[in-house]
């Protein structure tokens, strides 16, 4: 039963990698000629193919992989076709004409890309349009892979300190609230994804979330790179709108790779200073949530911390830190 189930998996994903390369194929004809709304026409047939619901999580993403290279090659014609004189709000109108909503998204993240590049509009509203749109997606599975492109195409386009893409009406508090913003739609979908199919295959949907949970997790790694979000953002904005989620979602697999994430993307000296909210979240997850690994994983980072020079010292028994910790992994042991 198993191999018979594997083995028609391998059809469908044979049968989908066929069906985005036949089309890639007229694409590129019509890239070659210059024939924009040709291009459009098989590029929106070949992302079809990624509405399957036949693949689990590991071949979606070899369907996807396909489908992503050749969406590369697309925007660069897109930006070609710019320089050529083309209108880029034309063109981002245009490609909203696309049949299905889910290659019309794809689509669309393409060409927005190329959009916040050109400047001509400011890239908080091209962002916010996007992240918007990407909400007509609500399958798990589709939905997590759109969200992911979107933050692959746009994560060196955000407004940020020093940016290109910086300006009067673009701030870092624009390009924070976007990746939240996109972080908290996908984290939904993850968890939704356990009360997808039978009670029988939940140890298997679990392992298959399991696959999935850097798509998630690459949204806080981008948030951690943002060199706008300063100790005061990080403590009044980030931090509170991203445990929020975490506690909110009550899914043991999510808590848990979370607040790992959390410890690991964000700088030592914002654990330190943020000490009392991080682990006051720590009781609110859910009771079958390691929660001792995840004090030991924050424990040994901050001790790195402390040994990595004599002047940070003093940080530490301002906050009390050690104390704190102690207290936090001495409750979790007595219960």
């Amino acid at each position: 039963m198993i191999s018979e189930i594997v083995e028609d998996e391998e059809k469908w994903l044979a049968a989908g990698i066929a069906g985005v390369q036949q089309n890639a194929f007229y694409m590129h004809r019509a890239l070659d000629s210059n024939n924009l709304r040709d291009a459009l026409k098989y590029s929106a047939q070949m992302l079809s193919e990624l509405r399957t619901s036949r693949l689990s999580p590991h071949k979606y993403y070899e369907l996807y992989m396909r489908a992503f290279d050749e969406l590369r090659k697309l925007e660069m014609f897109f930006k070609e076709e710019t320089r050529r004189g083309c209108s880029i709000i034309d063109l981002y109108e245009l490609v909203q004409h696309a049949g299905n909503i889910l290659p019309r998204s794809y689509l669309l993240c393409t060409v927005g890309s190329v959009y916040i590049k050109s400047k001509e509009a400011p890239a908080k509203d091209v962002l916010k349009d996007l992240v918007e749109m990407c909400r007509g997606i609500q399958h798990p599975l589709r939905g997590l892979f759109l969200r992911s492109y979107l933050s692959q195409v746009s994560r060196d386009k955000l407004p940020d300190i020093g940016s290109e893409y910086e300006g009067d009406a673009d701030t870092v508090t624009d390009a924070v609230e976007f990746v939240l913003q996109n972080f908290t739609e996908m984290n939904k979908l993850w968890v939704r994804m356990q009360h997808q199919g039978p009670a029988r295959e939940k140890e298997k949907r679990e392992k298959e979330r399991g696959e999935l949970r850097d798509l998630v997790g690459k949204n806080l790694h981008v948030l951690g790179q943002i060199e706008g979000i300063d100790l005061d953002m990080y403590k009044d904005f980030v931090l509170p709108r991203v445990l929020e989620q975490v506690v909110n979602c009550k899914d043991e697999l999510a808590q848990y790779y979370l607040m790992d994430c959390i410890i690991q993307v964000f700088p030592d000296e914002y654990h330190l200073q943020t000490l009392d909210v991080l682990l006051g979240a720590c009781p609110q997850l859910q009771p079958s949530v390691d929660i001792k690994t995840v004090l030991s994983l924050l424990m040994e980072r901050l001790s790195n911390y402390a040994a990595s020079s004599t002047e940070v010292l003093p940080e530490f028994l301002q906050v009390e830190a050690f104390s704190k910790l102690s207290s936090a992994i001495g409750k979790v042991i007595r219960f």
